[in-house]
């Protein structure tokens, strides 16, 4: 019996009982899904749900009462054999081994589609993540965006949302000025002028912008003069550098559906159309010669300027041109993933959606906190290129993509982190990613040492060798229930924008997979005749592997088949 099942028999009975008048309430309260979940300790029941506690109020009886008397009818279920009421209304459920155990089938054969639902069917995301400066290469903090981002993209998906990745490049303003000034310094060999980039990458860009001068048949830039020259390595270096960028980010794994420039909004009129539109609802107003957004009408703690007093816009004129141009692709909601240095942004950014006329909700903004790298017990601090930062190329260099992407994913993205980078290169149960990799590689070596031995999921006629009662150990009653979480942890994880929970459902999961490894044998010793326990536990093991590939997947981790 698995919990969807399990919710709907709940809901069923209470349906049941406002039909019969035992509830004196309306159907429409009963909740369209009931939750189910594991109670803390499984002395209280295989599941326990509050949902007695929900109706009991619109009802106007008692919770306990309410959960007595669903307790009446779901004592009838087939599978349930038993439940308790505990506490102020708590409803502990226990189901038979056969009704457990058939779990193993249904992931089987749902396969890559088990964990996925429509809990977001319909909703259009447009989700801004990385969006690093075309400046230099992405750090350490942005690289922690690009795993997590990219992982709740894919967690989003598998709840039904359409998800547009996006990739904000910031081609317009003082940092793209500093980085053509240094790049012209470098190819001059020159010192870097003073608030410019530094770093062997600057070099390296010099030399192409140059190369791609001359094979192009231009002059040579460093012989321009400063005013023709600039233009040069300001746009071929941005081109050169965000290149970089997007190489290194589908090494990594990620890839967007869309790259929008910012400096697009200003050649085309956008973020003049999007003042217009904002001068004529009243967001704006007039002050000191500057024209400033209304935007503590909205939770801001200030008000923004938009318009310089010089006539040039601000930094937020494009950020408003570009949630108005999300909006308009048909975005129901914009989930921006942002650095530790940009709270402001999350006020500022909802007072821009009510100032356009939309409900500030259709707005998200998500802080990711700082990484540390530490090595040898002390922390990392500079790049071989980058000279100042760590960055995404350095981490994937020690430890590989799938170390770098499972521990920048597998903590709260509120949370500062340490990576430490030694306990990454580890093949031992204390490195997470290969604990859980390794489980799915197990995995997988059941299923070859089995085919050799001749067990498989049929029987030798064909008929099903699957016996879901034969799966009553504690340790398969524990892996059941493991796998049995998967929907509620990823529905939970898209919800809440936290997937660092499918993460650390993986590790228990594994937990439970070895420690039933460790219990009980799939194949047979000697000239043991192959049976159905043989063929169920198979079915079994089949599951574990289903829902450890799915979760790696959900994680853009890869799902070795040996390790």
């Amino acid at each position: 019996m698995t919990p969807a099942e399990l919710s709907d028999a709940v809901r069923a009975c209470l349906l049941e009982a406002v039909a019969a008048g035992e509830l004196r309430v309306d159907a429409a309260v009963v909740p369209a899904q009931v939750r189910v979940e594991r109670p803390r300790s499984r002395e209280h029941g295989d599941w326990a749900t509050n949902v007695a506690m929900q109706v009991a109020k619109p009802a106007g009886a008692p919770p306990r009462q309410v959960a007595e008397l669903l307790a009446a009818r779901l004592r009838a279920v087939p599978g349930v054999t038993g439940v308790d009421v505990a506490g102020p209304g708590f409803l502990n459920l226990t189901v038979d081994a056969a009704a457990a155990g058939e779990l193993a089938r249904t992931v089987v054969r749902a396969g890559g589609a088990y964990g996925t639902s429509g809990a977001h069917d319909g909703l259009r995301v447009n989700l801004e993540f990385v969006s690093a400066n075309p400046t230099g290469p992405i750090h350490v903090g942005g690289t922690r965006w690009a795993a997590v981002g990219d992982s709740l993209a894919r967690v989003l998906t598998a709840t039904g949302a359409q998800v547009t990745k996006e990739y904000y490049f910031n081609d317009h303003g003082a940092q793209i000025d500093r980085f053509a000034e240094s790049l012209l310094a470098s190819a001059r060999s020159q010192p870097a002028p003073e608030n410019g980039y530094g770093g062997a990458y600057v070099a390296d860009i010099a030399t192409a912008v140059v190369h791609a001068a001359k094979e192009a048949g231009e002059p040579d830039p460093t012989e321009l003069p400063d005013e023709q020259a600039l233009p040069v390595f300001a746009a071929r270096g941005t081109a050169a550098m965000f290149a970089e960028i997007k190489q290194s980010l589908h090494d990594f794994g990620v890839d967007f559906d869309v790259y929008t420039h910012e400096g697009t909004f200003h050649d085309s009129g956008a973020v003049t159309a999007a003042i217009e539109q904002l001068r004529a609802s009243g967001a704006l107003y007039e002050a000191d010669g500057a024209w400033w957004l209304r935007s503590t009408d909205h939770g801001d703690d200030k008000d923004r300027v938009v318009v310089k007093s010089d006539g040039s816009p601000a930094y937020i004129a494009g950020d408003l041109a570009y949630l108005r141009d999300k909006r308009a692709r048909g975005a129901d909601l914009a989930i921006y993933l942002l650095g530790a240095d940009h709270h402001g942004y999350v006020a500022r950014l909802k007072a821009a959606a009510a100032a356009f006329g939309d409900d500030p909700s259709v707005v998200e903004v998500l802080i990711g906190q700082l990484v540390r790298l530490v090595k040898d017990g002390a922390p990392v601090r500079m790049s071989k290129r980058a000279g100042t930062v760590v960055t995404l190329e350095d981490l994937v260099d020690i430890v590989g993509v799938d170390a770098a992407r499972y521990a920048l994913t597998r903590s709260s993205l509120d949370s500062a982190i340490d990576v430490d980078l030694d306990l990454l290169l580890k093949r031992t149960n204390d490195n997470p990613v290969f604990y859980v990799q390794y489980a799915h590689a197990r995995t997988c070596g059941v299923t070859r040492n089995a085919r050799e031995l001749g067990v498989a999921l049929q029987r030798p006629d064909g008929s099903d060798g699957f016996d879901p009662a034969l799966l009553d150990h504690p340790t398969e009653t524990a892996l059941l229930a493991a796998l049995a979480e998967l929907p509620r942890v990823v529905a939970q994880a898209a919800e809440l924008r936290e997937p660092h929970r499918v993460a650390r459902h993986l590790e228990a999961l594994a937990g439970s997979y070895h420690r039933w490894y460790d219990e009980r044998r799939v194949t047979p010793l000697g000239d043991e005749e192959v049976t159905d326990v043989h063929r169920t536990r198979l079915w079994l093991n089949e599951a574990t592997r289903t829902v450890l590939a799915n979760g790696l997947g959900l994680l853009g981790v890869s799902a070795p088949e040996r390790m």
